[in-house]
């Protein structure tokens, strides 16, 4: 499957998979309700006629925050219909922080109510037949991640680097049409929006749409899916109930996980219970996947398994355990209007991903940490920087450390560290007002002083093992 000649366009590659016929489902719904890729196919020309209408031009920004809707898919697909770059933003964020994303991407057009948008551009009569034609170096979307400086970077991804990953991931997991896939993952983030559904869409199979994980619509969806899809949280919530059974994962022939380190103890508790391994794979927002372990082959608890096809893969320094590194056609060309940062961030043409890790003899990798001290909790990004800039604002406050500590259902639950003193209820219900819900500390611990070193920089890995069991009977 390959774009139009005359353009390198994401959205043909992706249209070019839908099934010849159109009355499929693409997605099905809790309640048994279908849309068909013909509906779907309508709705999205209908977007693209409506932005065009708007005014928007070529490489112009379209901010979306909203909930998970099948709307926001056809804002997604319209906007690349319509030559536009795509900027999913969390719908978590608060005001203030979107004040930064959208100066800072200056879009043409913000989005927040996406099935009213839709419901305007099918009421306004605007239908566009064609794509507009872009090149392969073309920015197709802008996903912000944060850095340990606390200020958004928004990694540029253009049309090559997303075709590129999707073909990648649609070969090597073995899809086709017959697979039914259960998306039950948030679409602002680029594993539901650009891991699971691309893979869908190359395939022309349907998606068991669920707005969010829950248990009973899962379980449902698992007796007809083949192959799911999430992060960490999801298969500790699966083991813990009891309808979730060997005889109800056989009707899956693939589940993936991903977003955040799978432990070992869920890795082997899941093969005990259903006969099936989960297949681990490691990917970031400047790259979307950068290794899977195999569909045919051994997969190994730890292991986030070898690079995809075309992807080089070095360790820093040439040492047994060192920073990541990587190049290929799926990793991003850089930061939004961060020329100097991406100076920083690129070596010999390799993107230096701030994971270390380690490579066995015959490739497999294994990620040993985080170079940077990046939180991931509940496969969420959280940036400790961000979180103690408004804790150190906080009156009594001195000084703040934030930590990830080891959580059984987040993988990490955010830890504050404080010198000073406050109310600790108070302090998490203030820091509910400037942050996203996911940011929120679950603890903050006051103590008299911060470990540190020669220099004077706290020693976050102290605290971690002081800590380390804070969240063991959560």
């Amino acid at each position: 499957m390959t774009a139009t000649p005359q353009s390198s366009n994401l959205h043909d590659l992706l249209a070019g998979g839908f099934p010849a016929d159109r009355t499929k489902p693409c997605f099905i719904l809790p309640d048994e309700t279908e849309l068909s890729y013909g509906a779907l196919e309508q709705m999205v020309a209908r977007v693209a006629g409506y932005l065009l209408a708007q005014g928007l031009s070529p490489g112009d920004r379209v901010v979306v925050k909203d909930e998970k809707s099948i709307a926001f898919v056809a804002v997604y697909l319209g906007t690349l219909k319509a030559g536009g770059v795509f900027v999913p933003l969390n719908s978590a964020y608060t005001q203030s922080e979107m004040e930064y994303f959208i100066g800072n991407s200056e879009p043409a057009i913000v989005i927040t109510n996406a099935p009213a948008y839709v419901a305007d551009a099918e009421a306004s009569g605007h239908l566009m037949q064609h794509t507009v034609a872009r090149a392969e170096d073309d920015v197709a979307c802008l996903i912000y991640t944060s850095g340990t400086t606390g200020r958004s970077k928004g990694a540029m991804l253009t049309h090559r680097n997303l075709a590129a990953n999707a073909l990648a991931l649609h070969d090597i997991w073995g899809f086709t049409p017959k697979d039914v896939l259960l998306h039950a993952l948030p679409i602002f983030h680029v594993h539901g929006l650009f891991v699971a559904m691309h893979c869908a869409f190359l395939s022309g199979c349907p998606m068991i749409w669920l707005s969010k994980f829950v248990d009973a619509d899962v379980l449902a969806g698992l007796r007809r899916a083949t192959v799911m899809m999430g992060v960490p949280t999801f298969y500790t919530r699966l083991l813990a109930n009891a309808g979730f059974t060997r005889e109800l994962a056989n009707h899956v022939r693939l589940f993936i996980s991903g977003s955040a380190p799978l432990l070992p103890t869920t890795f082997e508790e899941f093969e005990e219970r259903t006969g099936q391994r989960i297949l681990e794979r490691y990917g970031m927002s400047e790259a979307v996947i950068i290794t899977s372990n195999p569909l045919s082959g051994q997969r190994i608890a730890g292991s986030v398994g070898y690079p995809l096809p075309g992807v080089d893969l070095r360790i820093g320094g040439g040492e047994e355990i060192g920073v990541i590194e990587i190049r290929g056609p799926s990793v991003f060309g850089g930061y939004w209007r961060m020329p100097e940062k991406n100076m920083e961030e690129f070596r010999d043409g390799f993107f230096i991903t701030g994971d270390v890790g380690r490579r066995d003899p015959d490739g497999r990798l294994y990620i040993s940490g985080r170079a940077k001290d990046l939180i991931i909790s509940g496969g969420y990004n959280v940036y400790p920087k961000e979180i103690e800039l408004v804790l150190d604002d906080m009156p009594g406050v001195t000084e703040s450390a934030v930590i990830g500590l080891p959580h059984p259902d987040f993988g990490e639950g955010v830890c504050a560290v404080v010198i000073g003193n406050g109310n600790e209820s108070a302090m998490i219900a203030e820091c509910r007002t400037k942050l996203a819900a996911f940011k929120i500390p679950k603890r903050i611990l006051f103590v008299d002083d911060l470990p540190r070193n020669a220099m004077g920089k706290v020693q976050k890995n102290l605290l971690r093992q002081r800590h380390a069991d804070l969240f063991a009977g959560a």
